[in-house]
């Protein structure tokens, strides 16, 4: 009996133990939950100054935490400001207040210079062995930089970091909140964020129902989450809104952004943000409206001066100098890794813009590319003659940055542009199957093939549709409906996809192109969107064997017609429909597919084709370059020699 009585006292003990420990370390947890003293002044008795991280890929995270920097620094608060990509998370339980900016990159990922980061994070969140208060001395608060084109996946970077830090037991002091890059509010919504941190941090606000008096400990409030959102109704229905006064996820209180002065019209916003404009501008382009573009090409600029044309010119007769390159949208549904413009530009998967009118886009499209010619007049090589027949353009490529079939009014454009006798080049990513469908008879229909797996198409595109695939090859479909001249535009990126020769051939008879564009990736410089290196882009040889394997493996339906060495572009054209009695008819005549435009009869491809100068031709001695001008060449220490 004295046995089991013992054992009865040890199991009594026991289980007093632990209830004992349970009480105290609930205590304990609600005490870290509800105690928020915060005290950032760095003449404050904490030698700790609060930490201020950003996570960044292209720079817009690292710049709107600089901003953040600059504002807390002005309302006497001591941060540093760090990039989570070097710093050593194992510090973190370290920190009494931490501030995050971060930006979600592909498929919901974070930059791939933040992985520690991030990974450390949730594996620490996840360990059993780690516990649920490794961060309770931390506050926190992030904000999230995306596109929430994405879908789902959009600011998954911040909401996850948000979860793993209350994990493992830090308190937040304001929710995660959102900022839209390509919605043209993310510069309002920071500034609302960020106002609200500083009235936190300097004592007086609430949120969540938690306010932190000036003395810094935690009260409750007693308002309501209805209350709170019926107060946010009234001030959005009184048409004065504060900045202060947004709550939340700011971007999904589309009535708060629309109120803003931000250039929305009937809940429609400007495509081209301040933002994106300024970036644009930087890049050389002419802004037209709300959503268009105009920039003149350095081929213009080449012909303009009897320096040649671009591969256009070699392939179709165009003529560089009246050629004018516009869009009627800056906005695309890809983000591909050879993008030109580094993704400087709007993303998005329907039109949700303001739309301006397409006459209105023609006109001001020809008056700034003139302005733009003009400005040609007294450079070395210009002549009266040519500079008077640029100030007239004939061709038009309807390409340049975006995808300009999203544009709802692009038939009355193209039918504006026909009017006036000029030529139609459009490009298109293959990503809008109905809209090449509804398209009218244009002079050339461009679909970029970049890949021809599914597989590498989303690795070198970067699509925002999740059905990219299905999109693709119904695009394809599209383009094998079409009575005029159809292309495939082969961009050629090594290591990426400069293998697929037999997979870019089984694609040929889904779309059934006239011809097949093959060029070499074009090396922009470094950039945080792109992993390309000039190890990526393909000699002219490489383009040329390329070229030539995929015209063998067709068995004669396509040969190797025209090459540009200088654009590292070679063209294959369908020998039976191009090829006739040996010479190649690659060329256009411009004047009868105008004519047969304005008939308004069915026509196709055949009954606008013009010959093929010899110089054009693949293996001539020239290479593509027109002998009619002068060819410069630069040596090593930039001289140039005719």
């Amino acid at each position: 009996m004295s046995t089991t009585s013992a054992r009865a006292r040890l199991a009594l003990i026991a289980l007093l133990s632990a209830a004992t420990f349970y009480c105290f370390y609930k205590s304990r947890r609600l005490k870290q939950r509800k105690k928020l003293t915060l005290n950032p002044n760095p003449s404050s008795s904490s030698p700790r100054t609060g930490k201020l991280f950003f996570i960044s890929q292209t720079g817009t995270s690292k710049a709107l935490a600089r901003r953040l920097l600059d504002l807390l620094a002005a309302n006497g608060l001591a941060f540093e400001l760090v990039d989570a990509a070097s710093y050593e998370p194992e510090d973190l339980p370290k920190e009494a207040l931490v501030l995050i900016v971060a930006s979600t990159w592909d498929d919901g990922q974070p930059p791939a210079s933040a992985r520690f980061f991030t990974n450390w994070l949730a594996e620490s969140s996840e360990d059993f062995r780690v516990g649920s208060m490794l961060l309770s001395r931390c506050r926190f608060s992030v904000f999230g930089v995306g596109s929430r084109a994405y879908g789902v996946s959009f600011n998954a970077v911040g909401r996850e970091l948000s979860r793993r830090m209350r994990a493992l037991g830090a308190a937040e002091i304001l929710p995660v909140w959102e900022g839209d890059v390509d919605d043209g509010d993310i510069d309002v919504v920071f500034e609302a964020w960020s106002g609200k941190l500083m009235r936190f941090l300097k004592g007086g606000d609430a949120e969540n129902g938690v306010a932190l008096g000036n003395g810094g400990e935690a009260e409750y409030s007693d308002v309501s989450d209805d209350e709170e959102e019926e107060e946010e109704e009234a001030v959005v229905e009184s048409g004065v809104v504060d900045l202060e006064d947004i709550v939340g996820k700011a971007p999904s209180r589309g009535a708060v952004t629309e109120a803003k002065a931000n250039g929305t019209v009937n809940g429609k916003r400007d495509m081209v943000t301040p933002v994106i404009r300024a970036s644009l501008v930087k890049q050389g382009y002419k802004i037209i409206g709300s959503h268009s573009g105009v920039k003149i090409c350095r081929w213009t600029k080449s012909q303009l001066r009897g320096r040649g044309g671009c591969y256009k010119h070699s392939f179709y007769g165009i003529e560089s100098h009246r050629c004018m390159e516009t869009t009627p949208s800056l906005a695309c549904a890809n983000k591909c890794v050879f993008c030109w413009r580094h993704h400087t530009n709007p993303v998005g998967k329907s039109w949700q813009w303001k739309m301006d009118d397409p006459l209105e886009i023609v006109n001001t499209a020809i008056d700034l590319h003139s302005k733009m010619i003009k400005q040609m007049k007294g450079v070395p090589g210009v002549t009266l003659e040519r500079l008077t027949e640029g100030l007239s353009p004939r061709h038009c490529a309807l390409s340049l940055v975006g995808e300009p079939i999203m544009y709802p009014e692009i038939n009355t454009l193209v039918d504006e542009l026909h009017r006036r006798r000029i030529s139609t080049f459009l490009v298109t990513n293959a990503q809008f199957p109905e809209k090449i469908r509804m398209l009218k008879p244009i002079t050339q229909l461009y679909v970029s093939v970049d890949a021809a797996t599914k597989e590498s198409l989303k690795a070198i595109d970067r699509p925002l549709f999740g059905d990219f695939w299905e999109r693709f090859i119904d695009s394809l479909k599209a383009l094998k409906e079409k009575q005029q001249r159809t292309v495939y535009r082969l961009t050629l990126v090594k290591g990426w996809n400069t293998e697929e020769i037999e997979a870019y051939y089984n694609i040929f008879s889904i779309g059934n192109p006239d011809f097949v564009e093959i060029k070499g990736v074009t090396y922009c410089g470094s950039s945080a969107t792109s992993k390309l290196t000039m190890e990526n882009v393909p000699w002219h040889a490489d383009v040329k064997a390329f070229s030539e394997a995929l015209a063998l493996r067709s068995n004669g339906e396509y040969e190797v017609a025209c090459e540009h060495v200088h654009s590292c572009c070679v063209l294959l054209a369908k020998t039976k429909k191009f090829k006739v009695n040996g010479q190649w008819f690659t060329w256009i005549d411009y004047e009868k597919f105008h004519d047969l435009v304005a008939s308004g009869k069915p026509f196709d491809s055949n009954d606008y084709m013009a010959a093929t100068p010899s110089w054009a031709v693949y293996g001539a001695v020239e290479g593509g370059f027109d002998p009619y001008q002068s060819r410069y060449r630069k040596e090593r220490h930039h001289r140039s020699n005719q």
